[in-house]
């Protein structure tokens, strides 16, 4: 009965930090909103702005500070990156492979937090203001959140295409590339292929950026969330507690420090990918 008992205290446990705040519009099923994804996108949005406000209003020519060094390192490494991918002409390219760099790094980095700290804060607070007590805090772990941002590259590759090529041209494109053919005759039986798979080209690219993202920061949240399970419940004075809490630390801090190198390098490869997607929708076939 005891077993049964904390059984059913960790799945309470494991699910309460699974659930999303979220808004229900009316009565419908679908019009639902994650308060704490947006709420936790804002506040880095902000703070991502903020700091690099902050930094380059206090740069300097001369001997640059810490925080200066640190982001002219990261803006200079990845807009070598962009000159290296990105065969067209766009001043929109490296900023906005920053952008995406800093703010899904950010985003990831939410899941470094202990994953009891907010949530117990918003225990009191939130029940307190009228709301439920759900809170979860990495905002890419919100299948939502990844496929809003994939959907916004979407739009972005399409608008490269066209700024690039001309609307004839990249309309062209969809109905005589990947299979070309000399003649009309060839290019009319070839353009039912050639429209199906751009077709599946265009929706692949959207959907494996957002799940590749969400399912490694939603598989991290949920690693620790079970090594904060080994001790749940558990007594100081039980013999079990002493023996797990060793175990605890040291998964703990192996994951953790495996961690940083997943949250880093898929923010990696999301902003690499938006840049390979952009540099082969402005090149011409």
């Amino acid at each position: 009965m005891a077993a049964e008992q904390e059984s059913g205290s960790q799945t309470e446990y494991i699910q309460h930090h699974l659930d999303h705040l979220q808004w229900h519009i009316g009565d419908s099923k679908f019009m639902i909103i994650n308060v704490d994804s947006v709420f936790f996108l804002l506040l880095i949005c902000i703070l991502f702005v903020s700091f690099f406000l902050y930094v380059s209003r206090r740069a300097t020519a001369g001997v640059p500070g810490k925080l200066q060094c640190a982001l002219e390192m990261v803006v200079t490494g990845i807009d070598g990156l962009v000159r290296e991918t990105f065969h067209g002409q766009s001043k929109l390219i490296a900023p906005l492979a920053v952008t995406i760099f800093c703010l899904v790094f950010l985003m990831n980095f939410m899941d470094m937090v202990p994953v009891d700290l907010l949530p117990s804060i918003w225990h009191s607070a939130g029940p307190a203001m009228g709301f439920k007590d759900n809170l979860r805090v990495v905002p890419t772990a919100d299948l939502n959140t990844t496929l809003g941002m994939s959907f916004g590259v979407f739009l972005l590759i399409h608008y490269f295409g066209i700024s690039h090529k001309g609307i004839s041209l990249f309309t062209k494109e969809i109905f005589t590339a990947p299979f070309h053919a000399t003649g009309p005759v060839g290019m009319v039986l070839l353009a039912p292929a050639n429209l199906l798979l751009r077709l599946i080209e265009e929706m692949v690219r959207p959907i494996s950026l957002s799940l590749r993202l969400f399912g490694n920061m939603y598989a991290g949240e949920l690693i620790f969330i079970l090594i904060a399970v080994m001790t749940l419940g558990s007594s100081l004075t039980a013999l079990s507690t002493y023996a797990m809490m060793p175990v605890q630390f040291i998964a703990g801090f192996v994951w953790t420090a495996f961690h940083v190198l997943v949250i880093t390098l898929q923010a990696f490869i999301f902003m690499m990918l938006t840049v390979v997607y952009l540099s082969m929708a402005a090149e011409k076939h």
